[in-house]
């Protein structure tokens, strides 16, 4: 998992250093898909569930799940994109969000917060915590902040699979929840919304937006409970 990390890392480092304005998600998507299998992995998303690309691009109200296509991000959108990769069978999965050119100083505080909100949970991974600390500290920081958390999408435990028991909810009760042990790896990825935390899915039975039309931004990194404590597998510079 580690080496699948590393992988995912290199990729967001490759994709958010072309994203710009007037550059499609489609060509965003290939760049990502070369840089995973110009390292020897397979991207984990391209199939999974019938899903047709490599990463996910989901612009502006959109919170998961965008497909990537002729769409051009332009000045001022903020947009998230979710890297899988897979080496020798075991898996690692990571998101960002970044601004395209200049954004809104809103737009920006989303952006921050969500990577706080991000941070703040991986502060609680340890042995012998429980899952619903981690879901506290992130709905605490991020309500604090004013913003919407995303309640029907979850983060998860990972490994030979994708996505695995436990789920990672962004919300919860300090003290409640499946018990973190070492040798556990899971996927925290706070999705936070400048409105309601309430969605919808569109048509193409994938992109998921805020029901309201408002900002929403995503991160996610995998982590794992080590014998020599917490890793983070996926990190890299932040990238926004």
């Amino acid at each position: 998992m580690r080496q699948a990390g590393k992988v995912v890392a290199g990729a967001k480092a490759a994709v958010a250093q072309a994203i710009k304005p007037g550059i499609t998600t489609r060509e965003l998507d290939r760049i990502a898909e070369e840089e995973i299998r110009k390292q020897g992995a397979v991207p984990a998303f391209k199939g999974l569930y019938g899903f047709p690309a490599t990463v996910c691009t989901s612009i502006n109200e959109e919170i998961v799940h965008g497909i990537p296509g002729d769409r051009a991000v332009k000045n001022g959108d903020i947009l998230s994109v979710d890297f899988g990769a897979i080496v020798g069978g075991f898996y690692a999965d990571s998101a960002f969000t970044i601004g395209v050119g200049v954004i809104s100083p809103e737009a920006q505080a989303l952006i921050d917060a969500t990577h706080e909100a991000l941070q703040k949970g991986i502060e609680q991974v340890k042995e012998g915590a429980r899952i619903g600390d981690i879901s506290a500290a992130v709905q605490a920081y991020a309500e604090h902040k004013g913003y919407g958390v995303v309640r029907q999408y979850v983060g998860h435990g990972i490994g030979r699979a994708l996505h695995e028991e436990p789920q990672v909810p962004n919300y919860g009760t300090p003290g409640r929840g499946p018990l973190l042990k070492t040798g556990m790896a899971i996927a925290i990825e706070p999705m936070l919304n400048v409105g309601t935390w309430k969605t919808r899915q569109l048509d193409d039975g994938w992109t998921v937006v805020t029901e309201d039309g408002a900002l929403s931004a995503h991160f996610e990194d995998t982590v794992g409970i080590t014998e020599n404590g917490v890793e983070v597998f996926t990190e890299s510079e932040r990238n926004n």
